[in-house]
């Protein structure tokens, strides 16, 4: 195996744990990351973020495993485990729907470097926005949400179909906006994440299923480790964050990535591929 390709796939790996749960959209690093490394043929590469991306989710799993298993012990005989679980399939179905009806057609127009780096830069003035207006909580654990408030959240997770927006970031600020603590959203974020994208990472395995050769298990396999590792900290990381500051330093961070990207386009600096 090659020893640059491993690197390379290392570095994919920690790139979609560190960003798959925070704030900056992890598929629109994984896009200028790769088109930086000129990691893989783009079909082979597609197949290795959605494996790597199931890393993640495991991650967020285990963090919350005693939750899960409360949960899915109650759900014949706790009223607030039965709730919670609707609220997830409520959260779950906008995007799922949008995403059968219209991902075809985003992935072929929108997933290049300067779309996303567009993106980026509207969703940091987004955050920046939502964290300058003033909070009203009304819900504090995400225990406590409504039908209504999951639906609203769902709705917000909609807009994460367009690469660069960032799942956890349209999920985080949408309950922020509809009354939630940045401990209640941010939680339910996590775990709306993990039927979210489950369905999604299968259902694209399973359309590009051929292209998952022998070549490539050693890559799949560190991709996957590392991207495991990487969000089980980004994860620890964001919650201790959260409990001190606000989403601001986010914002500032995706503006100026997307600045570099564009300006770098702009000038020949970087020939970022099509």
């Amino acid at each position: 195996m090659d020893l640059l390709l491993l690197f390379k796939a290392l570095v994919m790996g920690i790139v979609e744990g560190v960003t798959e749960f925070l704030p900056i959209s992890s598929t629109g690093h994984l896009i200028i990351t790769g088109d930086i490394l000129d990691f893989l043929q783009k079909e082979q590469r597609d197949v290795f973020e959605i494996v790597i991306q199931l890393g993640a989710i495991v991650a967020v799993c285990w963090e919350y495993r005693y939750k899960l298993i409360h949960l899915l012990a109650g759900l014949g005989r706790d009223r607030h485990a039965r709730r919670f679980a609707c609220n997830i399939i409520v959260a779950f179905i906008p995007a799922a729907v949008l995403g059968l009806l219209f991902g075809k057609n985003i992935k072929a127009y929108l997933f290049f470097p300067e779309p996303v780096a567009i993106a980026f830069i509207v969703g940091g003035l987004i955050i920046m926005w939502a964290e300058r207006r003033k909070h009203s909580i009304q819900v504090h654990e995400m225990y406590d949400m409504s039908l209504k408030d999951a639906l609203k959240v769902g709705l917000a997770q909609c807009f994460a179909l367009i690469p660069g927006v960032s799942r956890s970031g349209s999920t985080i600020i949408g309950g922020l906006l509809s009354g939630l603590s940045r401990k209640a959203t941010t939680e339910f974020s996590f775990m709306l994440a993990i039927p979210t994208l489950t369905a999604a990472a299968l259902y694209d395995l399973y359309r590009h299923r051929e292209m998952l050769n022998a070549n490539m298990t050693g890559l799949v396999a560190v991709g996957f480790i590392m991207s495991f590792i990487s969000a089980l900290l980004a994860v620890r990381g964001l919650l201790r964050y959260i409990s001190r500051h606000d989403f601001s330093a986010f914002a500032w961070y995706r503006i100026a990535f997307g600045a570099i990207v564009l300006v770098t386009a702009y000038w020949g600096v970087v020939n970022w591929s099509r």
